[in-house]
């Protein structure tokens, strides 16, 4: 990692969101500094913390189903959290600039409602609103909705409307979207609603939509994924793509694959953001930083939760393993996984194997071995020295920018926003001020035009 001040002339410009922490591992509860998850003062001092750094958006994950494990409400996560349409027209009150991005599941919803609520919210912010469309393949979910399953990864319909026609979670997602932007479109600016139908495969749509349309046309769509058509969906339908990639060489591989895409859609590279998602930890020394970090991990995974991860991996009740003893020497049973309502890990085979080897390789035990393979991207260091990795990611074309998950609820982004923010300004790669209203001007992206 880069050290010491440095001012450049400037280059790319470098965006910033930010995540509210999930209720799972990411987030250490235990702190004393940690307050509550869903008392509305938690998402305003993150949220204003992200705007008085100039951030792009404010992001909020989804939770349509309390995790289970073995049967029971999972109580090593920290459960329940508001709808989060309704907390974002809340912030929409107490902030001015900041983007407001909701997690909205696709498999789940309609898209009338959807976009009605995405609208109503443009209107209401001013136009800073963002649809985060996500999938999911998992019935026990579904359980909760009036299907009672859906759909699953090669798109077969599981559950009491096993007789709807098929198609795959993200094919569906695409209608989806493509329904929602006919809605929107449907009412031009100054003028009156035209007729909307739509018949495709999931959805059939006539009538007319109930908002005019919102200052951004269309809310700006966030889509996370890492499939071959997931990035194709990115390509064609997305302004941003979340992405987990962690390094500076996967960063660019992932950064050169999606952008290359674009064009066959008739689109340009500016035309969509990637923004990875990113933990960062300061410290006055570079040591100081990893010792810090290394503190992190270590109570993000405890030893409970070491061997749920492991569970969820090997598909089997391992609680009478010893979380500081070796792995199983047993393999995955991924069909019968006691860990209900997290999203399914293909290959456990050979994601198993994976872990076994590092692990004798290096010695390490259960929960030292989860800690290695479960953490997340992170830049360590000084706040020069992060300031410097993260513009040397954005310049090698690995990001556009970042997607900022803090650890702590809901002071994370203090320091970074106190002590990165500004180098960053210094550099000329980041705004000193907002220049624009819309969450689309903080990104550069183009407005739609109309298509009625």
């Amino acid at each position: 990692m880069a050290t010491g001040r440095h001012t450049s002339a400037g280059g790319k410009q470098i965006h910033l969101a930010a995540h509210f922490p999930g209720v799972d591992n990411t987030t250490v509860w235990a702190d004393p500094r940690s307050r509550s998850q869903i008392d509305f003062t938690s998402f305003e001092h993150l949220a204003r913390t992200a705007e008085r750094g100039k951030f792009d958006f404010f992001l909020l994950a989804e939770g349509l189903r309390l995790r289970e494990h073995k049967g029971r409400v999972h109580d090593l996560d920290v459960v329940g959290r508001p709808e989060s349409i309704t907390l974002l027209n809340a912030l929409a009150a107490v902030t001015d600039w900041l983007g407001l991005a909701a997690t909205v599941n696709a498999t789940f919803n309609e898209p009338y409602e959807t976009a009605r609520r995405f609208a109503s919210l443009d209107h209401l912010s001013g136009g800073r609103a963002a649809w985060n469309v996500v999938t999911s393949p998992d019935a026990f979910t579904g359980e909760n909705f009036r299907r009672g399953g859906c759909l699953d990864r090669a798109g077969l319909p599981q559950g009491p409307d096993a007789a709807r026609p098929g198609g795959t979670p993200i094919s569906r997602a695409a209608e989806f979207l493509t329904t929602a932007r006919e809605l929107w479109d449907s009412w031009p600016e100054g003028g009156t609603p035209g007729p909307v139908v739509h018949h495709g495969r999931h959805f059939t749509v006539e009538g007319r939509f109930g908002v005019p349309r919102s200052p951004q046309g269309h809310p700006v769509v966030i889509q996370a994924g890492d499939s071959g058509e997931d990035r194709e969906f990115a390509a064609s339908s997305a302004d941003v793509v979340l992405t987990r990639h962690g390094t500076l060489e996967a960063g660019r591989a992932f950064y050169a694959d999606v952008k290359g895409r674009l064009a066959r859609h008739g689109r340009e590279p500016d035309d969509l953001k990637i923004m990875p998602g990113v933990t960062v930890v300061l410290g006055d020394t570079a040591a100081e930083a990893q010792e810090k970090a290394a503190e992190i991990r270590q109570r993000q995974v405890s030893p409970q939760n070491a061997i749920v991860a492991l569970e969820q991996l090997w598909g089997r009740d391992l609680s009478a393993y010893d979380p500081d003893g070796p792995l199983p020497d047993i393999d995955p049973a991924p069909d019968s996984a006691p860990v209900q309502g997290r999203v399914d890990i293909t290959n456990a085979q050979e994601t198993a194997a994976k872990w076994r080897a590092l692990s004798e390789a290096k010695g390490l035990s259960i929960r030292q071995t989860v800690i290695e393979h479960t953490g997340r991207q992170s830049f360590i260091g000084t706040p020069d020295a992060v300031a410097a990795e993260l513009d040397r990611f954005v310049q090698s074309d690995a990001a556009d920018g970042f997607v900022l998950v803090p650890h702590l609820t809901p002071g994370g982004l203090d320091d970074f926003v106190d002590h990165v923010v500004p180098l960053l300004q210094e550099r000329g790669v980041y705004r000193p001020e907002y220049t624009g209203t819309t969450l689309r001007s903080h990104l550069g992206l183009r407005h739609p035009v109309w298509k009625g």
